[in-house]
């Protein structure tokens, strides 16, 4: 991965509902915006450890997922750096590792990025269920556009997509 570069990581399940926020984001971010040659949309589902390489290669880190904060289901919720869950547990298999876990090495290993960011929708529905629950879904728009503006923030200009190439390298899958 190129040094100094934006990794918008959209993670989760669509086969659990809401659960799946951040892949469909992700997904829609890349039918509807060409990104710069310093960003790279990432859907690294339920990936686990296989996204730390991309997490580590970046230095600014723009996490999508559903976030539960105890609000109400469809608020719009963000977390700093600071604010992110970085923490191991105890497994009973190593297939059990999660997104917090991976933070959590990236940042036991000194390579957590300079600025990381979440920005995600509190669920309604996390449960074996295919799509987005209503609630979720009329809240899409606003976060994209909270993802278009902290993009801006970070000096990415995203341009309308004009159909790009199938397997553009700068929309990557973490199972490429």
């Amino acid at each position: 991965m190129i040094d100094g570069e934006t990794v918008v990581l959209g993670v989760g399940s669509p086969l659990m509902g809401d659960d799946g926020l951040g892949v469909e984001v992700v997904e829609t971010l890349r039918h509807q915006w060409a990104p710069d040659a310093d960003l790279v949309f990432l859907d690294g589902g339920t990936w686990g450890m296989r996204v730390l390489p991309y997490i580590e290669g970046a230095r600014r880190l723009l996490l999508l997922d559903v976030i539960r904060a105890g609000r109400e289901p469809g608020t719009l919720i963000r977390l700093e750096k600071d604010e992110l869950p970085r923490h191991l547990k105890q497994k009973l298999s190593p297939h059990q590792i999660d997104l917090s876990e991976v933070l959590a090495l990236a940042e036991l290993r000194g390579t957590f990025p300079d600025e990381a960011v979440a920005l995600g929708i509190e669920p309604d529905v996390v449960e074996l269920h295919d799509g987005l629950s209503e609630t979720v879904q009329a809240a899409v728009p606003e976060l994209l556009e909270r993802v278009r503006a902290q993009l801006a923030a970070w000096g990415h200009e995203l341009v309308p997509a004009k159909g790009g190439p199938p397997g553009d390298p700068r929309t990557r899958a973490a199972d490429a």
